[in-house]
């Protein structure tokens, strides 16, 4: 004697899992999650550049816990392109500050704010 053929166990099973989804239903819209709040690292970078005496990288390294090459990169990828912000860095006694200045950014960073949208 032999046995029936089936259909593979495997199949089986997924076929169960699919059925047997939960429907999950979310505790709160979408678009209010986009939106960042007032507490997060990048708010916060956002705060300290805008101050009159601006940051160090290294002011910046320490209330974020990132490294050096990733404080560059939020800088340069974040605020200048992404945000269009005008970055502006001088070097002091105490090391390279950067500030956001006021008004619009250079032509060439508005130009690649826009093709990164």
């Amino acid at each position: 004697m032999t046995k029936p053929k089936t259909k593979p166990k495997a199949a089986n099973r997924s076929a169960a899992r699919k059925s047997a989804k939960p429907v999950r239903k979310r505790s709160e819209p979408a678009s209010s999650r986009s939106v960042a709040g007032p507490d997060t690292k990048h708010a916060r970078i956002i705060a300290m550049l805008r101050m009159p005496t601006g940051a160090t990288i290294a002011a910046i390294m320490t209330v974020t816990d990132w490294q050096q090459h990733s404080v560059r990169g939020f800088l340069a990828g974040v605020i200048r392109k992404k945000l269009g912000l005008n970055l502006v860095s001088e070097q002091t006694d105490t090391g390279r500050v950067y500030r956001i200045k006021e008004g619009k950014a250079s032509p060439a960073v508005a130009n690649r704010a826009k093709q990164a949208a």
